[in-house]
């Protein structure tokens, strides 16, 4: 039974505030790092489990929701899982040390992972098949929204309150899209009396999914950190993802006839390319979450909160823009060419972004930041309809849930390219500075000899100023080498848009009629 009026909005709320929960909690933790080292007496290092193991719970369980939903049914597992988001949310902030917080941060992650695609599900089957671009629209909305906010929401908890109610904030929110669930959502008819013994349980399949996929997120995390190769776990788990993932493929393709994730779907040239392009995108919202508040804070020296006020009008511009994207898409705008405008407007942010220096200006960042959110609107709606567009109603939960896979892991993809890229670039960057440093060159002997008069005029003595001197144009060269990796990071990010614009060509463009707009929001049940 469709919800309408009031239900139906009450679902669209639930839907949306859950995705974007479960969304927020993969950056949020982000910048609250050091104050939970701090907190837990834990390294650096050692408490970047708390990123990892979410994400690796997270992208295991992302591809097996359609299983999952058939197994116990969507209601009962949308529901369940909330709840076991929302207790290892509690969990996380009352952990009294970092392992016992990695343990619920991986709970939280495998609760989250069905929130995305069952989220996607209830939102499709609110609305009639005319209004579903604008329910792609409020779901794309959810998905964009999420990774900015992270940062954002927990730039301000840090600088105002305890890291700890980074956690405790998904409680209420966890409570409330519970009740509303009970209440409003509906579950379908064969949901009602589900026959578990008549569902096969794909163990093996399980088995080198939760390996390969866990093995490959955790040496993408955790490579740069780890001094890649140099690693033993990194070496380990590379060859255990490079035997599992192929594996895997083998079993799901020829081993088993009730595979847990039917992969025979990317035999679709539409839903093929657009995991491709989906990637892309993750990569690219992922690495410029990453890389604008560390470019804000780190080299013009922006407190979290006010780098996180800098992406409130981008967010203001992007609520209106899926709206607009969703009424185009209703009318039979070409999706490739509204997907071809984000594809531009993501490049021209990551050029304005490349062009900023160390006096940077907080104008300077607001409209990159605009652009970047209209982009990423255009380019949201447009590929997931698409991706899923000519698929077979059969086919549909398994495509909606490797299109949302292939996001996450295009976001690993981008934080282990833009750590590794920047260290190296930060290296080469500082060779070349330092060679224009020669000793007895005027300049640089005329710099050091103002920050030399600048502390004996603050009461330093002469050989301390020297030295302090030295260490003050170190400091500015490592600045200014690494404030230059950022921007070539900038460029390789608008690049991969740039590299990647053709294959849009390459969908068929396909209008999503009643009937199949209709199979996509069964697609999730």
């Amino acid at each position: 039974m469709k919800q309408s009026g009031f239900g139906r909005w009450i679902v669209v709320i639930t839907a949306v505030s859950a995705a974007i929960m479960e969304l927020i909690d993969t950056s949020i933790v982000n910048v609250g790092l050091n104050d939970i080292a701090g907190n837990l007496g834990a390294t650096i290092e050692d408490v970047s489990w708390v990123v990892t193991s979410y994400a690796i719970a997270n992208v295991i369980v992302i591809p097996m929701t359609s299983f999952l939903q058939r197994y116990f049914g969507r209601k009962n597992y949308y529901i369940a899982s909330i709840i076991l988001f929302t207790l290892a949310s509690y969990g996380c902030g009352f952990a009294s040390d970092l392992w016992t917080l990695v343990f619920f941060r991986f709970l939280q992650g495998v609760g989250g992972g069905a929130l995305l695609s069952t989220s996607q599900g209830l939102m499709y089957d609110a609305f009639p098949p005319s209004q579903r671009a604008v329910a792609s629209a409020l779901f794309g909305m959810g998905i964009v929204l999420g990774p900015t906010l992270g940062p954002t929401l927990g730039g301000y908890i840090i600088d105002n309150y305890h890291w700890s109610w980074m956690f405790y904030i998904n409680i209420p929110i966890g409570i409330i899209a519970v009740i509303l669930s009970l209440v409003y959502i509906d579950k379908k008819e064969d949901e009602i009396n589900i026959d578990r013994k008549a569902i096969p349980i794909d163990q093996i399949g399980i088995l080198l999914l939760a390996v390969g996929i866990g093995a490959l997120q955790y040496v993408l995390e955790r490579g740069e950190a780890d001094d890649w190769f140099d690693s033993s776990a990194i070496l380990y788990l590379t060859i255990a993802a490079a035997f599992a993932i192929p594996a895997f493929i083998w079993w799901e393709l020829r081993g088993t006839k009730a595979p847990v994730v039917d992969l025979r779907v990317m035999k679709n040239r539409n839903l093929f390319i657009g995991s491709i392009l989906v990637v892309v995108v993750g990569y690219g919202l992922f690495t410029s979450v990453l890389l604008y508040p560390l470019f804000a804070q780190r080299i013009v020296g922006l407190t979290a909160t006010q780098t996180g006020k800098l992406l409130i009008p981008g967010g203001l511009i992007t609520l209106p823009m899926f709206a607009i994207t969703g009424r185009m898409l209703a009318k039979g705008v070409s999706p490739r060419l509204i997907a071809g405008g984000g594809y531009v407007a993501f490049a021209t942010f990551c050029f304005l972004m490349s062009m900023l220096n160390m006096n940077a200006t907080t104008g300077d960042f607001i409209t990159p930041l605009i652009i970047r959110g209209i982009g990423l609107a255009l380019l949201n709606v447009p590929l997931i309809n698409q991706s899923v567009s000519t698929l077979e109603p059969r086919q549909l939960p398994t495509g909606i849930a490797i299109v949302n896979m292939m996001r996450q892991i295009g976001g690993a993809f981008g934080v282990a390219i833009t750590n590794t890229y920047v260290t190296q670039r930060t290296a080469v960057h500082r060779g070349d500075l330092v060679s224009h440093l020669q000793p007895g060159e005027m300049l640089s002997m005329e710099r050091i000899n103002a920050m030399t008069q600048a502390l004996v005029a603050k009461g330093v003595n002469a050989i301390d100023a020297v030295s302090g001197a030295y260490k003050n144009l170190d400091l500015i060269v490592s600045r200014q080498a690494l404030m230059i990796s950022y921007l070539d990071t900038f460029r390789l990010a608008g690049l991969f848009f740039v590299v990647s614009f053709p294959l849009l060509f390459l969908l068929k463009s396909k209008k999503m009629d009643a009937a199949a707009a209709k199979a996509v929001a069964d697609s999730a049940h």
